[in-house]
């Protein structure tokens, strides 16, 4: 049996009335809330789908985590090996040597064991550009995927122009890769339904018609797999709550005397080795590493008593959830309902980081979905734009300094286990035989290889 499934990111039980397509798909077969793991956040999720497994046996405990030998934060690695334990592809072509599999844009893409991956590779030059690029596995799918669709457009698939247009690039590689391989298993990423769900909040009218933007893409998909007998199974990692809240957890830190920062001529750096503690923030979940078990109680107490935070889990805390691995911070905080954690660490403004009003993924040390804005504080962003868009174009070393860094904006988040079940992530599978009431993260690996 062929299988496509689609990991349509933020989509809700609730949403379903304005995906047509999706819905459709449910209810040829069957559709159900999806029980997700904590935190409910892109790696940790995707991690739980391949292996079947909680983030305490296979690791990935956030989208990113303190790498205690390396002293630093790490967030958004690619590679495969991160996720300890067998994943499904390689269980699948375990039984059946005949089992091919086409991985696109899902994460943990890099040296994956299957046939055919594309994910996201930022082309980062000398003299400092910042140019659109892919990885790809046989290197030359990438190339070849570009030669007949157009650059992929690395800047809507995250920053202030994130939108349908890379989701639309990646359905079309999709449907080529299928067209070209017709793999046993093919999986793809749609990611853009995330962007204005966490920039105005899910239920915000903006946000309702990207779900039907984003379902015309999923019903391409849909059809073509449909049309060549394959089943189809859709799925997302999390819901998106409206939130108004952000926890400036490290700035609280900072304050008692936990967090230590190394001066620079480019600002303030967090100085992670030499903090008695400080928090990986990602969207309503916060690694807090503590340096020394002494100070254990008194963080704890802390960060207890801030607005917004709902929970400080120790290591039996963390055990409940599931999420009691060495990669775990020696508290986990979890945010409460319309609340979220932020990254930023520095207390006056002035000593900022460079880093801090650009797109900087890789170099911040926690999420920062106020990338997904540009700074409402600029005069005038599109001349600002325009100027170090000139300069990239002409050569010269530039700056891309449009993003704020005032986190009060953002307006959706996800990471907590929400209480209403149509608030978050969604199961629907083309097939019947196996339909439940409720799916869980670390059922899906186990209902793809059935289908297989």
């Amino acid at each position: 049996m062929k299988l496509l499934v689609l990991d349509v990111v933020g989509l809700r039980g609730k949403d379903l009335a304005h995906a047509p397509s999706l819905r459709a798909l449910g209810e040829r077969g069957f559709g159900a809330p999806l029980r997700t793991v904590f935190p409910a956040v892109t790696c940790t999720v995707q991690a739980s789908f391949l292996t079947g497994r909680l983030p305490r046996e296979h690791g990935v405990v956030a989208n990113g985590w303190y790498f205690r030998d390396l002293a630093q934060v790490w967030l958004w690695r690619q590679a495969n090996g991160l996720v300890q334990g067998e994943k499904l592809y390689e269980t699948a072509k375990a039984r059946d040597p005949r089992f091919t599999c086409a991985k696109l844009f899902w994460w943990f893409n890099m040296y994956a064991d299957v046939a055919w991956s594309v994910t996201p590779r930022p082309e980062y030059h000398a003299n400092g550009l910042k140019k659109p690029g892919l990885y790809s596995e046989p290197p030359d799918l990438q190339a070849a995927l570009q030669s007949d669709l157009g650059p992929f457009p690395l800047f809507q698939f995250w920053g202030p122009g994130a939108g349908i247009a890379s989701t639309r690039w990646i359905a079309d590689a999709a449907l080529e890769v299928i067209r070209r391989h017709d793999p046993t298993l093919c999986m793809v990423y749609l990611p853009h339904l995330d962007y204005d769900h966490q920039r105005f909040g899910p239920d915000d009218p903006r946000s309702v018609a990207q779900v039907s933007a984003l379902d015309a893409e999923a019903g391409r998909l849909i059809d073509a797999a449909r049309a060549r007998g394959a089943e189809v199974m859709a799925l997302a990692e999390y819901g998106i709550e409206r939130v108004e809240l952000a926890i400036p957890i490290n700035r609280v830190l900072h304050e008692k005397g936990f967090l230590r920062v190394q001066e620079t001529g480019h600002g303030q750096l967090l100085d992670c080795g030499a903090c008695r503690a400080f928090a990986v923030a990602d969207h309503q979940c916060a690694h807090v590493y503590v340096k020394d078990a002494r100070d254990l109680a008194a963080v704890k107490a802390l960060l207890e008593a801030q607005t917004g935070v709902e929970r400080v889990l120790d290591r039996a805390g963390q055990q409940a959830l599931g999420i009691d691995h060495e990669r775990s911070g020696e508290l986990v905080c979890v945010a409460a309902k319309g609340a979220w954690f932020a990254y930023h660490y520095w207390l006056d403004e002035a000593r900022r980081p460079d880093f801090a009003t650009t797109v900087d993924i890789h170099r911040k040390p926690g999420y920062d979905p106020t990338e997904l804005f540009v700074d409402p504080a600029l005069r005038f962003p599109k001349l600002r734009v325009a100027k170090n868009l000139a300069r990239k174009l002409l050569g010269f070393r530039y700056l891309m300094d449009v993003i704020g860094t005032d986190p009060s904006i953002v307006r959706g988040s996800h990471g907590r286990i929400f209480e209403e079940a149509d608030a978050g992530p969604v199961f629907l599978c083309s097939d019947r035989r196996d339909a439940a009431d409720f799916v869980d993260a670390t059922d899906v690996a186990r209902r793809i290889l059935a289908l297989l």
